[in-house]
Parts: C-alpha cells; structure tokens; sequence
C-alpha cells in the first residue's frame, strides 16, 4: 500500500480525500487541517491533525493550499528527503522548499465543495525530480484518475492560463447572460440546452470549426443591435472585444 498524506481543507484537498478513500492500493493515513472541523465530515478525526510535528510518515505528501502558502507550508513540514507534491496549476515545482524531493500533482478540474465529481475523469497532471519519483506519483495518479499526464511546470502554467479561459471566464460569461435575462424577464433556464450543445461540440470538433454567431459571419447589422440592447458599459466591451476577437481570428485563416 501506498502511504499518502494531504495538507490543506480546501476545495482540491477535500476532492482530493474523498477519492483517495475510494482508491485501490493507497492508504490516506493522515490528513492536516489548521481547523479540523473543516474535514471532520469526511474522514476519521484521529486521522486529522492540526500540528505539523505530528505529521505521520508516508510515501506522498500533497500539500493543497493556497499558492501564496505553498512555499511557507513546504517549509513547515518537519522532515527531509520525503516526496512532497503540490496542487497548483501556476507554481512551478521550484518553489516547493528544498529540504525535501519536490513534485506536482495538479487536477486540471473546476472543483468545489458542494458538487460530487467522478475524480476518474478528472486529469491529472504530474511532475517530478527523478524516475523514482515519477513512477511512484504515475502510479498514485493512476489509482483515483484514468487521465494521467506528465507535464512540466511551463506546460502547466500555459494550460493553467488556457483553463481560466474555458472555465472561469466561460463561466463569467453565463452570469452576464444570466444578467442580461434577469434584466428582460426571460428565464435563464431557456439558455441551457445551448450551453450543453455548446460543450459536446468542441468534443467532436475544434473550437474554431464549432464557432458560429453574427461575428463568424460579420453580421454587423446583427452585432449593432445586441451592443444597443446591451445598458452596462462593461457588456458592451467585453461584446465588443470578443467579437472583434472572433472577427480577427477568421480574417488570420
């Protein structure tokens, strides 16, 4: 069995706990939580320590905290020469302390609390220092996830800046459609069944083949009268750059 250990309580580590209690061939012997109360729901309270001197040993330690933590957490732990992963998609694996083998372990996955995931769909993306190392993170990765992918700290940063554009600004984009809803009393929930069709289409075909709207076909009768319906300056801009965007984009093909 594969002794693994989590620091942290936030939205990843508790993910993080909930599918390593499911995996075949590792052991959760500990997790650490400033406030055990924040884990106490999801694992035994003997297993839940508040102080860093009573961290018990294992193979892997996943440090999941905030990014502006990670290197003062890496620096706590009270030991050397163990395997100590982060869960960032941003921090390079420098930046973990240097008293211990640095790794990442980082699930490219829009997680929260309150939403069950299926964690085997999740990717995951590893790194280490070694062979060793490496084999040893494939194989914890390849315990909770069927998506397992070695990809170095600059690849990550870039796929970290192209998931804030799928993911959270998308997302932003559904609560200015929301708004623009609210505004004209017309249910959100009309909106849905594109939202999805929008999301299986870029799974058969690439984001630009699956692009469609007034600004693919230079409609700017079209564009002039969604910018006239839009009041908040801000929706005017972040229309007007997107589309612009799109236009641009086709006039580069």
């Amino acid at each position: 069995m594969i002794k693994v250990v989590i620091i942290g309580s936030g939205n990843v580590a508790q993910h993080l706990i909930l599918a390593f209690q499911k995996a075949t061939g590792i052991e959760l012997v500990q997790a650490f939580a400033r406030n055990k109360n924040n884990l106490s729901n999801l694992i035994d309270e003997d297993k839940i320590t508040s102080d860093y001197n009573h961290l018990k040993e294992a193979d892997l330690y996943i440090i999941s905290v905030s990014d502006d933590a990670l290197n003062n957490v890496s620096h706590l732990l009270p030991f050397n020469n163990k395997l100590v992963a982060h869960t960032s998609g941003s921090v390079a694996i420098d930046e973990l302390g240097n008293t211990n083998r640095k790794a990442v372990f980082y699930p490219l996955q829009t997680l929260s609390k309150k939403k069950e995931i299926n964690f085997k769909e999740v990717p995951l993306c590893i790194e280490a220092q070694n062979e060793a190392d490496l084999k040893l993170l494939t194989e914890v990765a390849k315990s909770i996830s069927n998506k397992v992918f070695e990809v170095n700290s600059e690849q990550r940063k870039s796929l970290h800046v192209a998931a804030v554009f799928v993911s959270n600004f998308v997302n932003h984009l559904y609560k200015i459609g929301s708004d623009i809803c609210t505004e004209h009393n017309v249910p959100f929930e009309i909106l849905k069944p594109l939202i999805l069709e929008t999301a299986k289409k870029v799974q058969v075909l690439s984001p630009n083949d699956a692009q469609t709207g007034p600004a693919k076909r230079k409609d700017t009768t079209t564009i002039n009268k969604h910018l006239a319906i839009l009041t908040n300056e801000n929706q005017q801009e972040i229309y007007k750059i997107l589309t612009k965007s799109i236009i641009d984009n086709g006039k580069k093909l």
